[in-house]
């Protein structure tokens, strides 16, 4: 029953995924041979490990338990592997990573085929999520976010330049409603607000000499996609507050148009993160080393 690791393992898969076709996709197997592989596991150790409903799979308190003990021991078999594969020079295994949207877009997606390329034993899963994770208790091998975002305690590696704040709006727009001339106008304006993964709408920073100050603003609009901040400004409805990266094409084709860049703050840019450099994964350090770059000077907001 100890020796039967491929059971234990998908379960390990499904307690992971929640779901018993996302995890075997994971394994390369079907959900039916996922399920039967679980059941007879259950079936032996005569204990219930999974709930299982028509549309999710939880843990049951048994379940829980058991997860709990044989996380950190296959986390070790996998560590062992990846390190006999590491002495043949090839680092190997599954990395999860957690980052937002734009963290994915401007760090990862540029350079996600040539390191696959570069590393045919190493696998990546990839979950985009607004919420700052913590990446120890949920399993994740490492992070993308925004320097100012990071834990102290942290390890973090800059993987990006810093990052510029605009102002924009469309053409259009402006000619209806005037152009800005201070922060502080915004107040008479339609600003597209962001919604924030705990629920408020971000306020909007600036700069003026050496004092930083940020606004509450306020408009009909609000989402929680950076992709239609851009989309709705472009069609006129408002200003949208975004990194300058995302509409830097939009602005020289002059289907959004820039304003306030006196006041508009650069803050720290994307860093990759994990927990401690003790015993620090080939899969991982090659990664590191694939991404990390040299600081960009700048004015920064933190």
């Amino acid at each position: 029953m100890r020796d039967d690791l491929s059971g234990l393992r998908a379960l390990l898969c499904v307690a992971e995924k929640r779901s018993f076709r996302a995890a075997a996709a994971e394994l390369g197997v079907t959900p039916s041979a996922v399920s039967q592989i679980v059941r007879a596991l259950e079936e032996r150790v005569g204990v219930r490990l999974l709930q299982r409903t028509t549309r999710n799979v939880g843990l049951t308190e048994a379940g829980e338990h058991f997860i709990g003990q044989l996380r950190p021991a296959f986390d070790g078999i996998d560590a062992a592997f990846e390190s006999l594969m590491a002495m043949n020079g090839r680092p190997s295994g599954l990395l999860r990573l957690t980052m937002l949207r734009t963290g994915y877009n401007d760090v990862i997606k540029p350079k996600l085929a040539a390191f696959l390329a570069a590393y045919p034993d190493i696998r990546i899963d990839i979950c985009l999520q607004e919420a700052l994770s913590n990446i120890v208790v949920e399993g994740f091998d490492a992070g993308i976010r925004l320097g100012h975002s990071l834990d102290r305690e942290m390890i973090a590696v800059r993987v990006s330049p810093d990052q510029r704040l605009v102002v924009v709006g469309s053409g259009d727009y402006f000619a209806r409603r005037g152009k800005p001339t201070h922060p502080r106008e915004l107040h008479g304006h339609e600003c597209i607000g962001l919604r924030m993964s705990t629920g408020a709408v971000a306020r909007w920073k600036f700069v003026e000499g050496d004092k930083e100050f940020d606004l509450v603003v306020d408009g009909r609009v609000v989402t929680n996609e950076g992709s239609v901040l851009v989309d709705a400004a472009v069609e006129g409805v408002g200003l949208a507050y975004v990194f300058e990266d995302m509409v830097s094409g939009l602005v020289s084709e002059k289907r959004l148009v820039r304003v306030l860049d006196g006041y508009c703050p650069h803050i720290p840019g994307y860093f990759l993160y994990y927990p401690s450099r003790l015993n620090l994964a080939p899969k991982l350090k090659v990664l590191i080393d694939f991404l990390k770059i040299g600081r960009r000077r700048g004015k920064k907001y933190a």
